[in-house]
C-alpha cells in the first residue's frame, strides 16, 4: 500500500515538474510576443502623433517626456482620442499644445511665507 502511494507521489511530482518546465519554456515566447505587440502599438501611436502634431509640438513632447512621462502619456492618449473622433481641425502647433497641457495639469499651489 505504501509503495503504491509512493509511486503515485513520484509520478505526480514528475508530472508537475514537467508542466513547470513547459511553462518556463513558453514564457520567453509570450514575453517576446508581448514586447513585439507593445512595440507595434507604440509605432502606431507615434505615426498618428506625426500626422497631428507640428515638429515644434513633437519636440516639446519629447523634452517634456524626460521630466513628466506620465503627463505626456496622458496627453498623447487624449490627442489620439481627439484625432480619431474627428475633433481636431488641422495639425496642433506648439501654442495649442501648451494650452492642452495647461488644461491637463493640476493647478499649482502658491505658497506664501509670512514672517512675524
Amino acid at each position: 500500500m505504501d509503495s503504491e502511494l509512493e509511486e503515485i507521489r513520484r509520478r505526480r511530482l514528475a508530472q508537475m515538474q514537467e508542466q513547470q518546465a513547459q511553462a518556463a519554456a513558453a514564457q520567453p515566447e509570450d514575453a517576446y510576443r508581448q514586447e513585439q505587440a507593445k512595440a507595434e502599438m507604440e509605432a502606431r501611436k507615434q505615426e498618428i502623433l506625426r500626422k497631428i502634431l507640428t515638429p515644434d509640438a513633437r519636440e516639446r513632447l519629447a523634452t517634456l517626456r524626460m521630466s513628466r512621462p506620465a503627463l505626456v502619456e496622458q496627453l498623447e492618449l487624449q490627442l489620439i482620442s481627439m484625432a480619431q473622433s474627428g475633433r481636431l481641425q488641422g495639425m496642433i502647433d506648439d501654442a495649442q499644445l501648451k494650452k492642452l497641457l495647461m488644461q491637463i495639469q493640476p493647478p499649482k499651489r502658491e505658497t506664501t511665507i509670512r514672517r512675524l
